[in-house]
């Protein structure tokens, strides 16, 4: 049962980190040339995970392969983002 919830957790989780660091990406890091290159892909994910690792540390249901599926649904997040901007697709108000 545990293991379910644990799956369902990282599961929502790489789901945050992708569809916040590609609208992040998109809306706000359109214009910085920097953001743009497969490197900040990379260098978002691994930051992720970083960052993640002592807060899933604390937590009983999930492990540490929740931090690195949350620093690949970043990286891979950050990457659509910039494609995105590549692109040229923007998100409007509907009118």
């Amino acid at each position: 049962m545990f293991e379910l919830i644990g799956l369902a957790v990282a599961f929502g989780v790489s789901w945050f980190g992708y569809s916040t660091a590609r609208r992040f990406v998109r809306e706000r890091l359109r214009y910085v040339d920097a953001a743009l290159s497969p490197g900040a892909a990379i260098m978002a994910g691994l930051v992720a995970a970083i960052v993640a690792y002592p807060i899933v540390w604390l937590l009983p249901i999930v492990g540490p392969g929740t931090a690195i599926v949350f620093g690949l649904g970043t990286g891979l997040g950050t990457r659509a983002g910039a494609v995105d901007v590549k692109r040229g697709y923007r998100i409007s108000s509907g009118s």
